[in-house]
């Protein structure tokens, strides 16, 4: 989630003498344009580029997506979050957004050329590494899989499969190199 700020235009302070902390009499701002402050997880760092268009989304307009544009990056990873902090303006000339609002921003990220996404309860967790069950005849082999992102319910994956593979669904642990299975029908195949 990002907060939306408000480009400050200036403000007026009161008079006092030196010895006196000065304080705002009004603050103004323009609210045009909204500067939205994203923190991009390192791992997608690659994928953020200035001039690039993005999707902004509110929970306050459900069903409405706002278009952005990344103005700037740091060029630099933080290195206690671990984020590359970018900049996003998003044309507001109806007000309807306000300053401090929650938004959404969403960077397209490039899957890999050869790449699918397979759900996430395919796979096995294993010393050798990362393996699904590839039905083969009535048999199971167990194929080593490279992930490339992770997105929750489901994984992209960058090796170890081609498209026409079927995979095992929700696999035991239990489940060893050679194991007969006999394949359901579905309604759909």
């Amino acid at each position: 989630m990002v907060t939306a700020r408000n480009v400050d235009i200036g403000s007026l302070v009161q008079a006092g003498d030196s010895n006196t902390p000065h304080s705002e009499l009004f603050h103004m701002s323009a609210v045009g344009t909204l500067r939205l402050f994203v923190p991009v997880p390192e791992v997608y760092a690659g994928a953020v580029h200035n001039g690039a268009k993005v999707a902004v989304t509110s929970d306050a307009f459900p069903n409405e997506k706002f278009e952005g544009t990344v103005v700037r990056n740091a060029n630099s990873i933080d290195a206690s979050s671990r984020t590359l902090n970018v900049e996003v303006d998003l044309p507001n000339s109806t007000h309807r957004m306000l300053p401090g609002q929650y938004a959404f921003v969403h960077i397209p990220i490039p899957s890999g050329a050869s790449s699918m996404t397979l759900p996430s309860n395919t796979l096995l967790f294993r010393a050798e590494g990362l393996q699904v069950g590839v039905v083969q005849g009535d048999h199971v082999h167990l194929t080593p899989v490279s992930v490339g992102h992770d997105y929750g319910a489901t994984v992209e994956i960058t090796a170890g499969l081609q498209p026409t593979d079927k995979v095992v669904l929700n696999p035991s642990d239990s489940l060893a190199e050679g194991a007969h299975v006999h394949v359901e029908q579905g309604k759909d195949q």
